[in-house]
């Protein structure tokens, strides 16, 4: 799904954008594809919205930012679609590999340092609410950002970002943003069961196309994918109208159906009932 148009305010460095500025309308779900040689530290100052990759599925909000490998993962509206006409507000930081080992004078290539992540949740705590502010001022006051500002803004959040996240060193901290975290196929199928992604968005995080998706699947599965996960979503549902303390809508919200309708449908042609007609026996 495309974003609606937004504003964007954007500061370069050598050509690329480092810094920007946007604003975010509401949006169910927003597929960022892997780009080559490019991670992000996004920010927000006004809405809240969820991350989904492989095998994570997190909030993220003014208190909580978003640290991302160049990887495929997925951008949620927490609250889609009661937040139809609400707006947000990001602020990004992009790193690539050439600018940043020009910068600080050292190889990345020669760290093995590794993470078993793609996207984490950072606390945003005084220190990087305060770079925020200052990242801020020169988004709305581009005329301060000369050269050397830019390159101390970008200095400054590297050796933030190796602190925050652990690492021995800003060398090992911007290595670890460029080698990306591949999980076991049968890890990205059950983290995600009972989200309700398509088919193409299952596939886009195996890093697939549909047909070799739907190959793979078959293999893993002996089953095709649409049969097995519908199957599974049932009988999740069975067991939450057994315990009788969600109602039918909230039930087909769970277990990741992207409709009531389809929710009866499918629930119909597996157990021969419709879930109001289970839930009264």
């Amino acid at each position: 799904m495309e974003l609606k148009p937004a504003l964007e305010k954007t500061i370069e460095y050598k050509g690329r954008v480092v810094f920007k500025k946007r604003s975010l309308h509401s949006f169910k779900r927003w597929k960022r594809d892997a780009q080559e040689k490019e991670a992000c530290f996004a920010f927000i100052k006004h809405g809240q919205y969820k991350v989904r990759d492989q095998t994570n599925f997190f909030e993220f909000d003014k208190d909580h930012a978003l640290l991302a490998k160049c990887s495929n993962y997925f951008y949620e509206s927490a609250k889609y679609p009661e937040s139809s006409d609400a707006q947000g507000e990001a602020i990004g930081i992009f790193l690539y590999p050439d600018l940043f080992q020009n910068l600080f004078k050292f190889d990345i290539n020669k760290s093995k340092h590794v993470v078993d992540y793609n996207v984490k949740q950072i606390k945003v705590d005084k220190m990087l609410d305060s770079y925020r502010d200052g990242i801020e001022i020169l988004l709305d006051n581009p005329e301060l950002a000369d050269e050397l500002l830019i390159e101390t803004k970008i200095r400054e959040f590297v050796i933030l970002m190796a602190k925050k996240v652990g690492a021995e060193s800003e060398i090992d901290f911007l290595a670890s943003m460029f080698k990306p975290h591949f999980a076991k196929f049968e890890e990205v199928i059950q983290h995600n069961l009972y989200a309700d992604l398509s088919l193409d968005e299952l596939a886009s995080l195996c890093y697939m196309s549909l047909s070799t998706f739907k190959r793979k699947f078959n293999e893993v599965y002996s089953e095709s994918p649409k049969k097995y996960i519908t199957r599974l979503k049932v009988d999740k549902a069975l067991a939450l109208l057994k315990e009788g303390q969600l109602r039918i809508s909230d039930i087909a919200f769970e277990t990741g159906f992207e409709s009531i309708s389809t929710f009866n449908r499918s629930f119909k042609a597996q157990t021969g009932k419709k879930p109001s007609e289970f839930q009264l026996n």
